[in-house]
This record gives C-alpha cells, sequence and structure tokens, in this order.
C-alpha cells in the first residue's frame, strides 16, 4: 500500500511515516507540508490513499481534497484531523473524501482506516459514525461558498469579491443568499460569525 502524507508539521510527517512503515506492506511515496503541493506529487507517484491533515497552510485540507479529486478522481483521501466538529466531518465527507479520523486514534485503527480508504470503502469511527448519523445536518457549505464566506469575513463588498474571483455580482449575491440559509442567519455578520464558530473559515483566510 503506498501512501501520501500531507501535514504542515515535519514532526508529525516523520513519526507518521517511522510508524507505517514497521508494517511489511506499506511505503510513504510521498510527503507534503501544504495543499498546494499536493496534486504534482500525486501525478508523480500515483500512492493508494492520501492521508490529509485539515488545517494547513493555504490550502486547507477540504479545499485540497476537491482539488485533489477534480484532477484525479481516482484519488482516495483519507482526512485526519486533530478535531471532530460535526460540520467540519460533513463537508469533508462531501468533498469526496472516504474516511475521517482524529489524529487522538491509535496506530492500530489508523492502519484500518488508511487500509479501507485504500480499498475504495469509506471510514469513520463508530462513535463519530453513530453520532452523525443522529443528527439532523443541513447541506454542507461548497468551496465557492467558503471562498465567499472569507472574503465576507473581511469586509469585502460584492463588487470586491465578484472581480476578485472573477465571477458576476449577481452570482455573487447568489452564493450569499444561499449561505444565509444553509447557516440559518439572517445577515453577513452572523453568517460570518457562525462559519469561524463552526470551523467553515479561519479568521486569517
Amino acid at each position: 500500500m503506498k501512501v501520501m502524507i500531507v501535514d504542515d508539521h515535519f514532526v508529525v510527517r516523520s513519526g507518521l511515516i517511522t510508524s507505517l512503515e514497521l508494517e511489511d506492506d506499506i511505503t510513504v511515496v510521498a510527503e507534503a507540508e501544504n495543499g498546494e503541493a499536493v496534486i504534482e506529487l500525486f501525478l508523480k507517484t500515483r500512492p493508494d490513499v492520501i492521508l490529509m491533515d485539515l488545517q494547513l497552510p493555504g490550502w486547507s485540507g477540504i479545499e485540497t481534497t476537491e482539488r485533489l479529486l477534480e484532477a484525479a478522481p481516482e484519488a482516495r483521501v483519507l482526512i485526519f484531523s486533530t478535531f471532530a466538529r460535526d460540520d467540519e466531518i460533513q463537508v469533508a465527507l462531501a468533498s469526496g473524501a472516504l474516511g475521517y479520523l482524529q489524529k487522538t486514534a491509535g496506530r492500530d485503527e489508523l492502519i484500518t482506516a488508511l487500509r479501507h480508504v485504500a480499498a475504495g470503502d469509506s471510514y469513520l469511527p463508530a462513535g463519530l459514525a453513530n453520532r452523525l448519523a443522529g443528527l439532523k445536518l443541513g447541506p454542507a457549505i461548497t468551496l465557492r461558498e467558503r471562498e465567499i464566506l472569507a472574503r465576507v469575513a473581511k469586509g469585502r463588498a460584492n463588487k470586491e469579491i465578484a472581480a476578485e474571483l472573477g465571477i458576476a455580482d449577481d452570482t455573487v449575491k447568489r452564493h450569499i443568499s444561499n449561505v444565509l440559509q444553509k447557516l440559518e442567519v439572517s445577515d453577513r455578520a452572523q453568517a460570518t460569525a457562525e462559519a469561524i464558530r463552526r470551523g467553515i473559515i479561519r479568521i486569517d483566510e
């Protein structure tokens, strides 16, 4: 099983490589510290599974997953995160990731999750799967909606957002309207606060 590790912390990557390669049939063929390097590395090394950190500088793990699957639909991604917030798990799975695992998981569970995802199967720990099944989650926020939300949080007007993203003003308005509905809020300020609270956008974006 060929694995790619995407994490911005060198010590984390090194520890994962050492741990995973104790298995006779696992080889780490690539590592990246940011999402921007992932597509080229994937196409060059063709790993069976990508272990993807959620919080990355630049492109987030979610954005990286979406962009990777656009370029290589056969890629199989396991999100590996410090957090386990309901909205983040939902968005991760909606982005095309096959699994989601917290970094507090033991080595055996990590290897089990990697094997499931490498085989094309989904993987969620029983506790997370049961929790999500008991929730009524609304529709996930899309990549474009997150891009617009991040700019709304910086105080950008619709025309500025449209110019930055190369889209029409009316398209921006439509996306913002959809976001307000999905987040169940009534204005841009509330949308920003709720998106930050849920981890959909970060203040430093």
